[in-house]
């Protein structure tokens, strides 16, 4: 089978309308690309200076935040102690004082008038100092005792040796003699050494002192005196 080739050529096929969705992609390109170029050229940043007003600028644009200083610490306020004030007493006012008329009443009696007595000086008592408590010295005389008289040394009788002998005996509260002592010899030796020797042999009555017995000092005389 023979295939017969022609050469004219095919006639174009007719072309479709565009769509509308093809429309409005093509007129969101060229409205891009027309906003670039605008931006580029200037043309849209003066449009945005004329249309644009000041407030709606004034919004987007923030002024600069002042700075804030710190408050310094306050300092504590001093307490004021209030001082009182004392007030200055007030002085009464004076009162009318009455004034005595010297020129006598015709209705007041007449006579002397005699100021009275002063009062008469209490009598203060002395003040009596308490008495001291009486004191009653020893003694050797009371007849209850028996105290034998002295012996008059034998050798003193014959060489004639006389006189009066003291002698001072410390008595006890019991009557006995503690202790003696010559207060005044009678010269001779042999009559003082008697005279001691028959005062510690005695027996006493104590002193007293307020009525109780107590040691006590007593001075004893005894006389040698030859017959």
């Amino acid at each position: 089978m023979n295939a017969t080739f022609s050469s004219a050529p095919r006639p174009a096929p007719p072309r479709q309308p565009l769509s509308r969705n093809a429309v409005i992609a093509l007129a969101v390109v060229a409205l891009h690309v027309g906003f670039i170029w605008a931006l580029q050229s200037g043309l849209l940043m003066r449009a945005a200076e004329i249309i644009v007003p000041a407030e709606i600028l004034t919004r987007f644009v923030d002024p600069p935040a002042p700075k804030v200083e710190p408050v310094p610490p306050t300092p504590p306020t001093p307490t004021v102690q209030k001082k009182t004030v004392a007030k200055a007493p007030v002085k009464p006012a004076p009162q009318p004082l009455a004034i005595t008329d010297p020129t006598p009443s015709p209705n007041a009696p007449t006579g002397v008038v005699t100021p009275p007595l002063p009062p008469a000086p209490v009598a203060v008592a002395p003040v009596t100092p308490p008495a001291p408590p009486a004191v009653l010295l020893p003694s050797s005389d009371a007849d209850y005792l028996q105290n034998p008289k002295p012996a008059y040394p034998p050798i003193s009788r014959r060489l004639g040796e006389q006189g009066k002998v003291v002698v001072r005996v410390l008595i006890g509260a019991d009557g006995q003699a503690k202790k003696t002592e010559v207060r005044q010899s009678s010269g001779f030796d042999r009559l003082d050494q008697a005279a001691v020797t028959t005062v510690m042999r005695w027996r006493y009555v104590p002193g007293k002192r307020g009525g109780v017995a107590e040691e006590m000092w007593f001075n004893v005389p005894i006389n040698f005196v030859l017959e």
